[in-house]
């Protein structure tokens, strides 16, 4: 397994950060069985998908979410 040192890693913005984080989370979950969740938790995504494909447009950009948190903290 490479090795990536964190402060490579920390060096990033985050935005770069958190698309890594979809990079990783996406290998992991292509894996059948990789990822095992409770039927709330399942129940919850397949909600939040429905909302999604429902309207679309309600979406934000992540940069902008992130933006969002961040004031509000």
């Amino acid at each position: 397994m490479a090795s990536i040192p964190i402060s490579n890693i920390l060096r990033l913005s985050v935005a770069e950060r958190l698309k890594i984080i979809g990079e990783i989370w996406e290998s992991i979950t292509s894996e059948p069985n990789a990822v095992l969740l409770t039927e709330a938790q399942r129940k919850e995504i397949l909600r939040r998908s429905e909302a999604h494909k429902a309207n679309p447009k309600e979406a934000i950009p992540l940069d902008e979410a992130v933006e969002r948190i961040r004031r509000s903290l």
